[in-house]
């Protein structure tokens, strides 16, 4: 009797979390809410803000001589086309430097390495660390690496494309893994039930349906690298160039460092080209973020 009375005994329900007893918020979770909302207007309006300074006063330079000329001494004739082209080729070989080490480094800790080992566990910890830390951190040591190697000049395309590449290794890395971890386990049962092998599994089965958040997370990492100029500045990357880069070893400058270079000179007219090159590089940046929502919202697969 006893038993019965028992089990019809009604579960109580947990109520949800910041809620009293008849379903109302209550004043803490209120409070909580309007201070959240209200500082992410203000963060957003912040932002809107200084977009539109930006366009407006950088819109008279938005012309097709701030691709086509170079630095000058007057703002008048002046152009960012070296460092446009500079900027293009650091992060074509940024991405040819990290993308293969990076997604190769994850699929190895993901779908090979043990983690009972002390060693991989060491090596997943410090990963996710060395995502957050400062990029002029990575400047440093690609410097002493280079200084190590017996490189006289690290101003070069090479040197700046290898400190980038530090910086955006750890971030394609961890994305990589991510998108692995989004794969169905049953795609690889059913692989080696059928005989695969691990390495078939991973480069047939696995790679191929991670590809749309490794693209995504890649392209994410590489507007990052574009938007950076401290660990280049570090290298003793040129803030002013007539010339326009054409190999590994040759001197560069990128959008963000002549950023940097006009908007501490005191004639006006070179703040104008500061601002004009910025939304230059903010299109370039909304580009390439785009491009990584297609991808995504185009051959993600919703298992």
């Amino acid at each position: 009797m006893s038993v019965t009375a028992h089990s019809q005994r009604p579960i109580p329900i947990a109520e949800p979390l910041g809620k009293g007893k008849n379903g109302e918020l209550r004043p803490s979770a209120l409070i909580f809410l309007i201070l959240l909302w209200l500082s992410l207007l203000i963060a957003f309006g912040v932002l809107v803000t200084l977009l539109i300074t930006i366009f407006i006063e950088g819109q008279s330079k938005l012309t097709l001589d701030l691709i086509t000329n170079y630095p000058a001494a007057t703002p008048d004739n002046a152009g960012a086309r070296p460092a446009i082209l500079g900027s293009v080729l650091v992060i074509i070989t940024t991405a040819v430097l990290s993308l293969p080490v990076g997604i190769a480094a994850a699929v190895h800790l993901e779908e090979f390495a043990d983690n009972r080992k002390w060693y991989n566990r060491l090596v997943e910890l410090n990963v996710q660390n060395l995502a957050a830390v400062p990029s002029i951190v990575y400047g440093l040591l690609a410097l002493a690496f280079l200084k190590m190697l017996g490189v006289a000049d690290t101003n070069i395309v090479i040197g700046g494309a290898f400190a980038l590449t530090l910086l955006i290794l750890p971030v394609i890395i961890i994305a990589t893994r991510e998108a692995l971890r989004a794969v169905p386990g049953e795609i690889r049962d059913g692989s080696l039930a059928l005989g695969a092998t691990a390495w078939q599994t991973t480069w047939r089965q696995t790679l191929p349906a991670a590809v749309p958040g490794i693209a995504t997370g890649s392209i994410i990492a590489l507007s990052r690298a574009l938007g950076e100029a401290a660990p280049l500045l570090v290298l003793g990357a040129l803030v002013y160039i007539t010339f326009d880069p054409n190999g590994l070893m040759s001197g560069y400058t990128t959008m963000p460092i002549q950023i940097f270079n006009w908007t501490g000179r005191p004639q006006e007219g070179f703040h104008e080209l500061a601002a004009a090159t910025s939304v230059l590089l903010l299109i370039v940046l909304l580009l390439m973020n785009g491009v990584a929502i297609f991808i995504r919202n185009k051959f993600q697969k919703r298992w």
